[in-house]
């Protein structure tokens, strides 16, 4: 399994922007045929601090969803609001064990 915390600081002013764009991101990729999550995560003390925990069932199909027009919409979107460069912090996913048959 393929995991990646991405760590994503929000402009101030735009995490509700930033929250409904990624929202549309994520229910388009759980669709996809290699996701096994995508989770958003929000600092309960800071609402312009996200993490957003990506897990595919290979690296291959990480590149993918990067490939696809959901994520390059989203991309493309929420790039004014950055307050720094997202960060992508990749991670091999142990347990639970998720079996290609």
């Amino acid at each position: 399994m393929h995991v990646t915390l991405v760590h994503v600081r929000v402009a101030p002013g735009h995490s509700a922007d930033f929250l409904e764009a990624t929202r549309a991101n994520h229910e388009a990729s759980i669709q996809e045929p290699g996701n096994l999550r995508f989770d958003v995560l929000r600092d309960p003390q800071d609402e312009n601090r996200y993490i957003l925990y990506e897990a595919y069932r290979s690296a291959n199909d990480a590149a993918a969803h990067k490939q696809t027009a959901h994520y390059l919409r989203w991309r493309d979107t929420v790039a004014d609001w950055m307050a720094e460069p997202r960060r992508g912090e990749p991670f091999e996913g142990l347990l639970p064990a998720f079996d290609d048959a």
